[in-house]
């Protein structure tokens, strides 16, 4: 499904315009991706957990020159964690 399609399936759903979904949908993904930025995990109960994860510097090789050893930087990574509610109805 893509956004889209999620936003006919919403607007189906909920009787509400298109335009509103959009804009919810919009909205949504930025005030997650700004929790996530400050490193606030945002937990919505039943369905799953969007968290910060922390990767720690290492040694990784050079794909064009595979005996060159190179250091990849420390970064962080956005992830996602199901719910039991999520886990037992995608396990139907």
């Amino acid at each position: 499904m893509n956004k889209s399609e999620l936003i006919d399936a919403i607007a189906e759903d909920t009787k509400l315009t298109k335009k509103d979904i959009d804009v919810f949908i919009k909205a949504f993904v930025e005030n997650v991706s700004k929790s996530l930025e400050k490193g606030e995990d945002v937990q919505l109960i039943g369905f799953g957990t969007f968290t910060v994860a922390q990767r720690s510097e290492r040694k990784g090789h050079n794909p064009q020159n595979p005996s060159v050893e190179i250091i990849i930087p420390a970064s962080k990574l956005p992830r996602f964690k199901a719910g039991k509610a999520l886990k037992e109805r995608v396990n139907k």
